[in-house]
């Protein structure tokens, strides 16, 4: 990305923006020409859900001009324990309305995009072309490499996040810098390894690994530091040990390879043995 995300044609801050962004304007890391980038950057969040909470929250408040969610589902009760996006009041609301209306009371000046329908390859291209990075916060596999796979075909930075019980795990995927399929070749097989909606998922966990990934995004916007490609962060919180595992791309990765054999979507229903909607989007 090099900070170059969804640049236009630099204008000045309003006094009213310089007060809100104030506290990063006075960084040397971002500052008003910082700060202009990531109000011109447009990131797409799959998932308005437990991860997709806070991404969405953080991107918005730090002023990044167009969020882009995708999900088709409901807020039910059973997500309030840790999906900080929605509230009481929007138990039965589509979750990208309940999302907007959030994000546009905490900073009604981002452009809030809802995309209410299930990601698919129908429409994955469409969808992500519209935007600068994508975020992955889905909650089944068959969307994980469906996004993966679309993101990198289009030549998008992916933040990928995931969690369960009281582990989660980030990482960033580069175009030409590997791919999730280079760490993990094949989905495992249906039901080896339950959803968040089978074993459980404590809600404050979403909450690290979705800051970690929204910290991700506004680095690759502002083009500081070291994001985590090559790198996936594992994080236990029992032990409230972070580990770093170095990774690299696979030559022979179907997709990103040397060789690949994937060039076009395909049936990520069939390749994972499961239907993409068997956990709604974001339903971590």
């Amino acid at each position: 990305m090099n900070g170059q995300a969804g640049q236009g044609a630099p204008r000045a801050l309003t006094p009213t923006q310089v007060m809100r962004y104030s506290r990063h304007i006075i960084m040397p890391q971002v500052g008003p020409v910082g700060q202009r980038k990531l109000m011109n950057a447009k990131v797409l969040i799959v998932g308005a859900g437990g991860l997709g909470s806070p991404i969405a929250v953080y991107l918005s408040l730090a002023g990044v001009g167009t969020v882009g969610l995708v999900d088709f589902d409901v807020v039910d009760l059973s997500n309030l324990q840790r999906q900080i996006l929605h509230q009481t009041n929007d138990v039965g609301r589509p979750k990208v309305i309940s999302a907007k209306e959030t994000l546009n009371a905490y900073n009604p000046e981002v452009n809030v995009v809802a995309h209410e329908a299930p990601i698919t390859s129908d429409n994955a291209f469409e969808i992500i072309d519209q935007y600068d990075i994508v975020v992955n916060g889905a909650d089944n596999f068959a969307t994980r490499y469906l996004v993966n796979d679309a993101a990198y075909l289009r030549g998008k930075p992916l933040v990928d996040g995931s969690i369960l019980l009281f582990d989660g795990q980030a990482s960033t995927y580069l175009p030409g810098k590997g791919c999730y399929r280079c760490l993990f070749p094949e989905p495992p097989p249906p039901g080896l390894v339950p959803s968040c909606a089978e074993a459980g998922v404590l809600g404050a966990l979403c909450g690290t690994i979705g800051s970690i990934q929204a910290t991700e995004v506004l680095k690759l916007i502002l083009g500081v530091g070291e994001p985590l490609s090559g790198r996936l962060l594992l994080y236990d919180a029992l032990s409230m040990e972070v580990r770093i595992v170095k990774t690299r791309r696979d030559p022979k990765c179907p997709l990103c390879g040397d060789n690949p054999t994937i060039s076009e979507l395909i049936d990520y229903e069939a390749f994972c043995g499961a239907p993409a909607r068997e956990g709604p989007v974001g339903a971590h």
